[in-house]
């Protein structure tokens, strides 16, 4: 019996007039009421908003960590063999005579810079520096704290959390949407990932819930990104100019200092949108790009590039080969220290980190699929996964193993180990450079970050604006742009307020866990498409 032809239409209501002429009305009021209840909850009731937060993070921590754990090494398996298998990599993502419409260059510099720039700017000296003191094998007492044997298992950890995990969640989301959408015809919307395990279904109610689940882990995925980024832009502008209300005596930036560099990008990121993808986004996109190159060129040239050169090879190496059971092992309190110890680890990094890709997931998978239309799934999977990890530990090593040598032959005297996360980036520039050069660079930096803060921001707004719009990718008008720019914004503001970094931090992981379902399936809907897609092709000889 022929297998029944795919779904290659999905309809979904949109206005015809008024204000929100071609937008559902479903996504896109009742996406903005759910972050309106949240501003006016986090910020009526900060205190109170603050220990609710804790309290669910804790329980969502303690009985959903292995789902997070395993759901994520899931994707991973999805996205490389789809990649791997011949018949499966080499679909094209459109039209089979249609051409990429950006250059590799553009099309990475956009990629890279809305999917990881700003944490891997944070991260890439502060996670092997904390990891240089504390990870599990110290835990386990394998090796010591802070020693020379402690650098290949600081790298080892960091590369998991940097790596194929993460830009799997991406890959995952943006191939199912290029595929679906570009292959198929349906629309450019999460929701269209779905069909094969859903059909017509996903034109009503079933459909608005995945999509508004899919802008509130945008919104609150991006807020973590742009918290951790305003943080360390404050902390940049403290090292330029010394100013004393920026910092407070734990050595983080305060609640005004954050505020004020988060109107800022925020107000840069608004007026950067309203071009949109082609031409704001993509210019600034290729700035940032090329500023990271040339700190990268900088630690290259002045860092420590053997003890650098040795920590990235031997940190692959370590990290392929225990990739999996980095991924499967879960930790429980067992009541004994060192069970204590792991569980307390493994949620306050692995786990936050598998929930934070989940949270950006939404955001970076539409954008990537957005801007990959005419490539092939081998080559989309090659340039969105492959490449930006091995991108990210190259970076890791330049930057985070210069920090470390200077620690190890005691040039910093702690002086990095002891600065807080947002300002260890800065600490190692101080040790490398005179007072006059150190500032120069932080200039270099700060502007990146901000080039990599809009760059985020910008195209978060737009891709809220698409899931809204029935993944509709043109632009709606200003009002729409500045509306949801506002509400990003005073997410931002009222969950710093609430309770800084962790309130944010808190909120996103709570955001993920439906979309990490909405996620799984995607990945089963793919490989049941593809795999029919491949039975068709036997019985008839055509395509799709």
């Amino acid at each position: 019996m022929p297998l029944p032809p795919p779904i290659t239409a999905l309809p979904i209501h949109t206005s015809a007039g008024g204000f929100y002429a071609g937008f559902n009305h479903f996504v896109a009021v009742g996406s903005k009421i759910l972050i309106g209840l949240l501003i006016i909850w986090a910020a009526v009731f900060p205190e109170q908003a603050g220990a609710a937060l804790s309290a669910l993070n804790n329980w969502l921590l303690t009985h959903f960590g292995h789902w997070y754990m395993y759901v994520v090494f899931f994707y991973i398996v999805v996205c490389v063999g789809l990649a791997v298998w011949p018949a499966t990599g080499r679909i094209h993502l459109g039209k089979p005579d249609e051409k990429p419409e950006f250059s590799r260059f553009s099309w990475f510099s956009m990629m890279f810079g809305a999917g990881i720039g700003i944490g891997m700017l944070t991260y890439a000296t502060a996670e092997p520096i904390f990891h240089f003191g504390n990870n599990p094998d110290v835990i386990m007492g394998l090796v010591g704290a802070e020693t020379a044997e402690n650098v290949r298992p600081a790298y080892k950890w960091s590369f998991l959390h940097w790596g194929l995990s993460a830009w799997a969640c991406y890959a995952l989301v943006g191939l199912a949407l290029a595929f679906f959408s570009y292959s198929r015809g349906l629309p450019l919307t999460i929701r269209s990932g779905l069909t094969p395990l859903f059909g017509k279904a996903l034109s009503g109610p079933l459909g608005h819930v995945v999509d508004i689940v899919s802008v509130i882990a945008t919104i609150l995925g991006v807020s973590v990104t742009i918290g951790y980024g305003v943080s360390q832009f404050a902390s940049g502008i403290y090292n330029i100019t010394g100013g004393s209300w920026i910092m407070n005596d734990q050595g983080a930036p305060t609640l005004e200092a954050m505020l004020l560099a988060l109107v800022v990008v925020m107000g840069a990121s608004t007026l950067s949108a309203m071009p949109g993808v082609g031409r704001g986004i993509k210019w600034l996109s290729n700035i940032n790009m090329s500023l990271s190159l040339f700190l990268l060129g900088f630690f290259t040239l002045f860092g420590a590039t053997a003890f650098v050169l040795k920590a990235f090879f031997f940190g692959v190496w370590d990290y392929l080969a225990g990739l999996v059971p980095m991924s499967l092992v879960v930790w429980s309190n067992d009541g004994t220290a060192i069970g204590e110890a792991l569980a307390g680890w493994q949620g306050g990094w692995t786990i936050f980190y598998w929930a934070w890709w989940i949270a950006f997931a939404p955001f970076v998978g539409l954008f990537l699929a957005r801007i990959s239309r005419g490539r092939s799934l081998r080559e989309f999977v090659l340039g969105a996964m492959i490449v930006p990890a091995l991108m990210c530990f190259v970076w890791f090593a330049f930057v985070g193993g210069t920090a470390i040598h200077l620690e190890l032959n005691g040039e910093a005297g702690r002086q990095i180990l002891d600065a807080g996360i947002s300002s260890q980036l800065f600490e190692t520039i101080n040790v490398m450079l005179s007072p006059a050069l150190a500032t120069g660079m932080s200039v270099i930096i700060v502007i990146l970050l901000l080039t990599f803060l809009v760059t985020s921001a910008d195209s978060a707004v737009l891709i809220i604006n698409t899931i809204a719009a029935a993944g509709d990718a043109s632009q709606k008008g200003s009002a729409h742009i500045i509306l949801w720019g506002s509400a990003l914004t005073l997410v931002i503001g009222v969950l710093l307020a609430a309770g800084g970094l962790s309130a944010i931090n808190t909120a996103m992981i709570i955001g993920a866990l439906p979309f990490s379902l909405v996620m799984a399936l995607m990945g089963v809907s793919l490989v049941k498409a593809v795999v029919r897609d491949t039975m068709r092709q036997r019985e008839t000889g055509s395509g799709r």
